[in-house]
């Protein structure tokens, strides 16, 4: 069966207000539908019980507002499709739109040509009220869940060990906001709300060895751009910025990149956290669509550094993250990638995608024609304690242009 469609922005998709003398019945329960479905999917409607087969908007055509993804043949394409809607449902400017075009709508209903009976406009009224509810019971469930993850911080401490042995050894502790940690692997905000064992053990890693990773003045310089790929709760990125400092790099730019938005304003939280204005590291969070990314400010400039970790989920996860670096790493850069191996599940086998992706002969090319390969590969023990049950080890790979 065909996959199942994306859902189009209501702010993009929605009749002009203008507009509704202008349009059908059919057409108005139309869009009032998709309204409902995207914010109140209740397993029994009233939405979706007025007009079930239909799911067009404002101009009678076969344009798809939204589709649940519930007659996929494949549960990835479900798992995409909900991605996408919670993320859809969490965007505030849509939901701002949403709630002027149905207060606005109520405003005029009594008057439109297309709901001329009683039942038409008793039913365009019931979608509309059920959107507005939606946001007030929304809001209120944000407010408590806001609450009861507000005493979820966590303390994660390191010991810097410095190459240069007349240094001493130093602390490093990162306080996160890691509230949803392992409530639901398979829902994307709580993905990118819990620090992953791949991000813990790294993190330790580049404290005791950070020449390992290239961390070193003569690498990076004193003022690099480091880009993290999927950087969920931020760990890796702030311990960057905390060591970074201590061993001769003293005005590194840190970009932390993920795409949901309730992981990002999470990040940023962290960050702000655990780096004031005054400091001379710069950590800041910003967007990054891997399906389809836009290279603005501060993504503009290509990083000398690039790491992701245990970002891969699904196989074209591994083909998307590879184009974004091939865009993102500059010429002499290293992209450290590692991957989380889990031999059961739904996940199994995921990780051997990245070996995949980065050998394709097809990948695509730098600006000077190189193209992006593994350097090196080694696997990494699973720690005590540290990771879910079904992780059975990592995969690091030093990734450059060859």
């Amino acid at each position: 069966m065909a996959p199942p469609a994306y859902p189009l922005l209501p702010s993009s998709s929605l009749p002009h207000l203008s507009t509704l003398e202008t349009l059908t019945e059919k057409q108005i329960l139309s869009a009032l539908q998709g309204l409902s479905a995207l914010y109140c999917p209740l397993p029994v409607s009233v939405a979706l019980k007025a007009n079930p087969g239909s799911n067009t908007i404002s101009d009678g055509t076969a344009t798809p507002l939204l589709d649940s993804g519930y007659t996929s043949g494949t549960e990835d394409d479900t798992d995409r499709v909900e991605q996408k809607l919670t993320t859809l449902r969490a965007d505030g400017f849509e939901r701002s739109f949403v709630e002027r075009w149905v207060t606005g709508f109520i405003a005029k209903a009594t008057e439109l040509p297309g709901l001329s009976s009683e039942d038409a406009l008793d039913t365009a009224l019931e979608h509309a009220s059920l959107v507005l509810e939606s946001f007030v019971a929304r809001t209120l469930e944000e407010e408590e869940k806001e609450k009861d993850n507000s005493d979820f911080s966590r303390d994660f401490s390191f010991v810097l060990s410095p190459s240069n042995t007349e240094q001493t050894e130093l602390p490093i502790t990162i306080r996160l906001n890691d509230g949803l940690a392992g409530t639901n692997s398979k829902d994307s905000d709580d993905v990118g709300l819990q620090s992953w064992g791949a991000s813990i053990l790294v993190s330790g890693l580049m404290c005791e060895t950070p020449e390992r990773f290239c961390l070193t003045q003569a690498t990076l310089g004193t003022s690099p751009r480091v880009i993290e790929l999927g950087a969920g709760t931020g760990l890796v990125s702030l311990v960057l910025g905390a060591i970074l400092p201590r061993l001769g790099v003293t005005q590194p730019q840190i970009i932390a990149t993920d795409y949901h938005p309730l992981v990002l304003e999470n990040l940023r939280t962290n960050i702000d956290e655990n780096f004031h204005s005054s400091d001379h590291v710069s950590v800041q969070a910003t967007l990054l669509d891997w399906s389809s990314p836009i290279f603005e400010p501060p993504l503009e400039r290509p990083a000398e550094m690039l790491i992701a970790t245990d970002v891969i989920y699904a196989p074209e996860h591994a083909v998307w993250l590879r184009d974004c670096a091939t865009q993102l790493l500059g010429p002499d850069g290293i992209f450290w990638l590692v991957a989380t191996v889990r031999q059961n599940g739904r996940f199994e086998g995921i990780s051997n995608t990245v070996e995949a992706a980065f050998t394709s002969e097809d990948r695509p090319r730098g600006k000077d024609g190189r193209q992006l390969t593994i350097l090196q590969g080694e696997k990494l023990e699973k720690q005590s304690r540290i990771g879910r049950g079904d992780e059975s080890g990592y995969k690091m790979f030093r990734i450059g242009w060859a």
